[in-house]
């Protein structure tokens, strides 16, 4: 498929038009938002544009199913094993059993356009990745609507939850058994139209990446609505025109972020933590990992690079000890225990400094020891092949690159023992309060402390650029 080739998009390129914000959404913290008693709007009628980035993947729920949106009972989008399926109503369900959607490095652009007038029942329900349609469908028990002119069991009167699928006797609240981990994007719903793709999405005639457009010739009908998630005071507003707001749960304006399809963050890779028990603990959009047995689990970032200058801060989290954070190189490490691999070096909280080649090369104590108020600055210098430390906007420790990792794809790692870890930013979002709000050079970032001179955040606009 399209999404898994250059099509998929990354936000490195210009692309015209800009999304400026997304809403970062938590399994684990039970983060919805809902919109209650909706008017009828047309049934059979209707196209759903939005745009996802997934942060975990697998079963990390008790229903093994991460919910994008649902209406009621019978109305439902969301990602099974890793599939994209919608539920048009009771019966007919429309999976594509050919493409996994685990690329969380990648934004998502998915399109549901649904008209039930039309005469072939392939083309009631049309639904496209990155712009192309996909064409292989598992009807799962169901099949597409087989009666022309029929209703779903969108745009009627139940309520309408994002993030979760509803629940309950009136489907009055998120079920959390289903609800996502990932960010989500300029999430549009257009009353009685069925729009092509194209006019939410567009080629980029130099790279063939699939990118956004703006939205303002959609008409929305009087039941569309159109979140934009770019005012923080209130993340719920509809900016269709229509007012048809959304309420949060268990949200706040700290879980807006700028990682967006058009300016695409560092985050921590779910498939590359070293072991499959990690499944789920890497979380908060993808900036923390947190494990709480005496084993070491480890993981590495989305974005690895061979040369510029970059920059990413992190925060001590849980007790002061063997906490580690620091870089890898791109090679597999097939043990759960970090410190026995090559090719990587990192600091811990208790003020040791350690590198790896074939067996342990150095180790010594270059800095105070660490707390959870510090925020630590990491710079990698490629150009220099050095990485240096900040505490607090103040240097610690600058450190040559071991030679196994000259001239490697470098990824930022980080390796927690028990409840010890850090909560990363890489400057689209985090968990960690930021009070300054610096940005890098170029105006990219959230970061409590401005990145040093000529270092550059993690992302894509910023790759396009230096990477």
């Amino acid at each position: 498929m399209a999404f898994l080739t250059k099509a998929a998009n990354r936000g490195s390129i210009a692309t015209g038009y800009e999304i400026d914000n997304s809403l970062k959404f938590e399994t684990a913290n039970n983060e919805w938002l809902i919109r209650n008693s909706p008017t009828a709007g047309n049934r059979k009628t209707h196209t759903f544009s939005f745009w996802v980035k997934r942060t975990a993947l697998g079963t990390i729920n008790a229903s093994g199913s991460q919910g994008i949106i649902g209406q009621g009972q019978h109305g439902r989008m969301f990602f099974g094993s890793d599939y994209f399926q919608y539920r048009f109503d009771d019966g007919h369900d429309v999976r594509d059993i050919t493409t996994k959607f685990r690329d969380t490095a990648a934004w998502y652009h998915i399109v549901v356009a649904v008209d039930t007038n039309q005469s072939t029942s392939s083309n009631r329900v049309k639904i496209y990745y990155n712009g192309v349609q996909t064409t292989t469908i598992d009807h799962d028990g169901g099949s597409y609507p087989d009666i022309q002119d029929s209703a779903s069991g969108w745009f009627n009167t139940n309520n309408i939850t994002i993030g979760t699928l509803p629940f309950g006797a009136s489907y009055t609240a998120g079920d959390g058994d289903y609800d996502m981990s990932g960010y989500l994007a300029d999430f549009a719903a257009v009353d009685g139209t069925q729009y092509a793709p194209t006019d939410f999405g567009e080629f980029d005639e130099d790279t063939g990446i699939w990118k956004p457009k703006d939205l303002s010739d959609i008409t929305w009908g009087s039941e569309g609505y159109y979140l934009k998630f770019d005012d923080f005071s209130n993340l719920g507003a509809d900016s269709s025109g229509n007012g048809n707001n959304f309420t949060l749960s268990n949200i706040t304006s700290a879980d807006q972020a700028t990682d967006t399809p058009t300016n695409n963050f560092c985050t921590l890779n779910p498939l590359w933590t070293g072991n499959t028990a990690y499944v789920g603990l890497i979380q908060e959009g993808a900036t923390i990992l947190r494990y709480s047995s005496g084993t070491k689990p480890f993981a590495k970032a989305t974005m690895g690079v061979t040369n510029g200058k970059w920059y990413w801060e992190a925060m001590p989290h849980g007790t002061i000890g063997s906490q580690y954070l620091g870089i890898a190189t791109g090679y597999n490490f097939t043990s759960s225990t970090a410190l026995s691999q090559n090719y990587n070096m990192a600091i811990n909280t208790t003020g040791g400094y350690y590198s790896y080649s074939d067996s342990l090369s150095e180790t010594g104590g270059a800095f105070t020891t660490l707390t959870t108020s510090d925020v630590i600055g990491v710079a990698l210098n490629l150009e220099d092949e050095e990485i240096k430390y900040y505490k607090n906007d103040s240097l610690i420790l600058t450190r040559p690159l071991i030679a196994n990792m000259q001239g490697e794809t470098i990824f930022p790692y980080i390796m927690n023992y028990e409840n010890r870890s850090f909560n990363l930013n890489f400057g689209g979002y985090t968990i960690n309060t930021i009070s300054s709000a610096e940005t890098d050079e170029n105006g990219y970032g959230t970061f409590e402390y401005a990145p040093p001179s000529g270092y550059y955040a993690l992302c894509t606009k910023n790759l396009a650029e230096y990477g």
